[in-house]
């Protein structure tokens, strides 16, 4: 047995000691306040990425593929399950905190045989509202305050105020690009697993691993995978592993769950999402997966956070896998979202910009080094202080009509320097939209050097 199966679970505030050493002295993480919140000269404390490039401050017609949400509805067959679900009664109050019975089971026999298990749809099953919720009630069980959490960047941007607003720490450990190839792609950004082992301290209590990864969209190796876990048992370490990009895998990629290599069973929870899997992100339904030991007292947080999640839209997205495999969606799924990557890499090639081709996720990062504009450019105060990469970002949205997000945001400020060379553009949109786009970037060729 492992050493977390062996630990005791006492409670749902951060009782559940892995390491058993909460009597550490804290570690001194000051200088990796993240860049985002970090007060800057001449200026206030910095406005969040997306309040500046907002819908609101950007031109009317500008496309907007910064934010990672579809233009497109979901599958007529689960909105139609969402509505005979609204005409019924019970699906139309509370629902156990656990989750719908009908979507636990669904998920246990979409998800059991892919992670190996018999899963039980009582203690190790549990429906959140969104993967965030999830994600966050997580963090709420097992975070005392000064616990270390690792993250590796960039990084998606709920994990950092769910870490902190839980008394966790931050530790951030960047993912190098080595973009030497003619055709870099996302499995070009590497770990240095001798900086993620000394990342680790005695107040290390967990590690989150995103695959596929947003927004870099690396899918990790097994080798990688394998080489995290050892370090998780070596120093007995939670795992949070985001899997909600789970289904977007190009190129014969392999998807490898963490949570099936010897070993990490006990100490994983895997994160999953009904918003990403069937284009319906509004309707804040996810799940969490692991054993008793994490979701018993993930259950008493989450039944705090918010007690129950959408009844009606969990019967729908317990309709939408219950049917997946009889309808051939992941695979579908996957050719769509494959067209839409190629159209917008191909509107990089033809400009002759480098990017890091995704192997999963629906983002692709762009180098916009390349990218110059006027001395005098007339860039709004709310830019002032920050990174190459957010002038860039707003200068194409203004010249071009195309918006992204600058990388630096998902990074702390001692690391940021790495995030300043690239734009995240998301292909999670109708392909028209994806072709004007494309049109439209190729204005951008005046502006290269």
């Amino acid at each position: 047995m492992s050493p977390a199966a062996s630990t005791p679970v006492n409670g749902a505030n951060g009782v559940h000691s892995l390491n058993g050493v909460n009597g550490a002295k804290k570690q001194d993480r000051s200088n990796l306040i993240p860049f985002s919140s970090r007060l800057k000269e001449g200026r206030a404390l910095a406005e969040d990425v997306w309040s500046i490039f907002n819908a609101a401050n950007l031109p009317p017609d500008c496309l907007n593929l910064g934010q990672g949400y579809m233009n497109f509805a979901p599958p007529a067959w689960v909105t139609e399950a969402a509505e005979i679900a609204l005409n019924d009664v019970g699906p139309n109050h509370y629902s156990h905190p656990k989750g719908r019975m009908r979507l636990r089971q669904a998920i246990k026999n979409l998800y059991g045989p892919q992670l190996g298990r018999d899963l039980d749809v009582e203690s190790e099953i549990l429906v959140t509202s969104g993967a965030n919720e999830g994600q966050y009630s997580v963090f709420t069980a097992f975070l005392e305050a000064g616990d270390e959490v690792i993250m590796f960047e960039p990084f998606f941007d709920q994990y950092l105020p769910s870490v902190t607003f839980n008394g966790g720490v931050p530790v951030y450990v960047p993912l190098h690009p080595k973009m030497t190839s003619a055709k870099p792609t996302s499995n070009d950004w590497i770990i240095d697993f001798d900086e993620l082992e000394r990342a680790i301290t005695p107040r290390t209590k967990m590690i989150i691993v995103n695959t596929p990864h947003n927004p870099v969209g690396k899918v990790f190796t097994r080798e990688e995978l394998e080489k995290i876990a050892a370090l998780a048992e070596k120093h007995n370490l939670l795992v949070m592993s985001d899997e909600v990009y789970d289904f977007l895998v190009f190129d014969g990629k392999e998807h490898v769950r963490i949570a099936t290599l010897p070993g990490m069973w006990d100490r994983t929870v895997t994160v999953g999402s009904a918003g990403k899997l069937f284009s319906a992100t509004g309707w804040r339904v996810g799940w969490l997966i692991g054993p008793a030991s994490i979701i018993r007292p993930t259950l008493a947080a989450t039944t705090r956070i918010v007690f129950c999640t959408n009844s009606p839209l969990q019967e729908a997205a317990a309709a939408g896998l219950e049917q997946v495999k009889e309808r051939g969606y992941l695979q579908q799924t996957v050719k769509e979202y494959d067209e839409r990557r190629l159209t917008l890499t191909a509107a990089f090639d033809r400009l002759g910009m480098t990017y890091s081709q995704p192997e999963g996720s629906y983002f692709v990062l762009l180098d916009i080094s390349s990218v110059k504009w006027p001395d005098d450019y007339p860039f709004p105060k709310s830019l002032h202080g920050r990174g190459r990469d957010f002038k860039a970002c707003w200068f194409i949205a203004m010249e071009v009509g195309v918006s992204s997000i600058p990388v630096s945001e998902f990074y702390c400020e001692e690391h940021c320097s790495i995030g300043e060379s690239y734009a995240r553009f998301a292909f999670c949109k109708d392909v028209d939209t994806l072709n004007l786009a494309a049109e439209r970037l190729q204005a951008l060729r005046k502006f290269l050097q």
